[in-house]
């Protein structure tokens, strides 16, 4: 029997992994220290990804959308991330929160309705963090009052990503908060809706050139079609859509590590000192030797978790395990990457210091670092009888 170690693509995988490398060092690098400047993508970057298929990768074809897998949204999302994490999290948004809910959740009349719009222009985002509710993420304070034909949303969200862009955003809000949890119901707002506004966009460390909004719900109305699962579900659908969304962070972030190591390697092949290249020193060869294996060994969590997504096994455990590992392998290699670099490392002219600035995002959101080792503690008490 032959196995197939889980980094070794079939044709179709690398296929899609081709494309987006090329994609990104052809048409991503020569801006991404412009977008990181500006705070803002390009316009033109965000039509290709749409162009490219990149915006709507699992959505079936009858929709317009690529009819991938969640495994080839996991490659396109980490091969992005080796040139620029900002558009990388832009396209994992789309891909493993928004449309990800819609695809589980939405009837038959949504899908039709927003799935084609997806797949050509229409930007997604997932809203529901608020100031008070981060990593207790049910204890938001954002309501849904039904009136009848409509519901009324008031409230607002924090540090949600493609807020500026989107034109859909899925939005948690409590029908009952003396529910508790059990009130939260999502909520499919357009941005056109009566009494919704995009508000503050935040100056960020890291990955600035993608949006991060406060979104502002004043009397916000939303058609009673606009329901997405059921009244009252919202947690199940906010629960299982992040699950999902944490393999796309780690597979951003094992793009970053890849990438800072593949600039600091070329630098080192390069750059000489007393007589000979600095990747010739031994002491250097042991701390890229050992980085190389963290990053694969990130890249296994990752890979394996998206494989037992899609084979519709459990993956609770090793998504958290992958978000965690990956986290913290992508600074550890993005921080050595500047060393490696030396002075010039520490400069905004070469790369490796955005890949540094772009990697700490990986321990706070979808689920703090600290978030993701009780899942995993939680999960082995269980497999091991409470």
């Amino acid at each position: 029997m032959t196995v197939r170690p889980l980094t070794r693509l079939n044709d179709e995988e690398k296929m899609f992994q081709d494309a987006a490398l090329a994609f990104a060092r052809e048409q991503v690098a020569p801006l991404a220290h412009e977008m990181d400047e500006k705070q803002q993508l390009d316009r033109g970057l965000i039509d290709a990804c749409f162009d490219l298929g990149f915006m709507a990768i699992e959505v079936p074809e009858q929709y317009g959308g690529a009819g991938g897998s969640f495994f080839d949204a996991i490659l396109i999302i980490e091969s992005l991330a080796r040139v620029d994490a900002s558009l990388a999290v832009f396209v994992d948004v789309q891909n493993t929160l928004v449309l990800n809910a819609l695809l589980r959740w939405a009837t038959d009349a949504q899908k039709e309705r927003y799935l084609p719009r997806m797949a050509k222009d229409l930007v997604g985002a997932y809203a529901l963090s608020e100031a008070s509710s981060g990593s207790d993420a049910f204890a938001l304070k954002t309501t849904a009052t039904d009136k009848g034909d409509h519901w009324v949303l008031n409230g607002s969200k924090l540090w949600i990503t493609n807020g500026k862009e989107a034109g859909l955003y899925i939005v948690m809000a409590n029908v009952d908060p003396s529910k508790g949890y059990r009130g939260i119901t999502a909520f499919i707002v357009e941005k056109g809706f009566e009494g919704f506004s995009v508000g503050k966009k935040e100056d960020k460390l890291g990955i600035r050139a993608s949006s991060t909004t406060e979104l502002v719900f004043d009397e916000c109305i939303v058609p009673k079609e606009n329901v997405l699962g059921q009244v009252g579900k919202g947690y199940k659908v906010a629960i299982e859509t992040l699950n999902e969304g944490r393999i796309g962070i780690g597979a951003q972030m094992i793009g970053i590590a890849q990438g800072a190591f593949d600039y600091a390697m070329s630098y080192m092949r390069e750059r000489k000192q007393f007589g000979q290249r600095i990747a010739d020193f031994q002491g250097m060869q042991f701390q890229y030797a050992d980085l190389a294996t963290e990053i694969e060994a990130a890249r296994l969590l990752v890979y394996n978790a998206a494989r037992l997504k899609d084979a519709g096994q459990p993956f609770l455990k090793e998504a958290a395990m992958a978000k965690l590992y990956s986290s913290i392998v992508a600074e550890k290699a993005a921080s050595k990457a500047v060393e490696f670099l030396g002075g010039v490392g520490f400069t905004k002219e070469y790369p490796v210091e955005k890949f540094f600035r772009d990697a700490k995002i990986g321990q706070i959101y979808e689920g703090t670092s600290n978030m993701q080792r009780m899942t995993i503690a939680k999960q082995l008490l269980d497999a091991a009888g409470g």
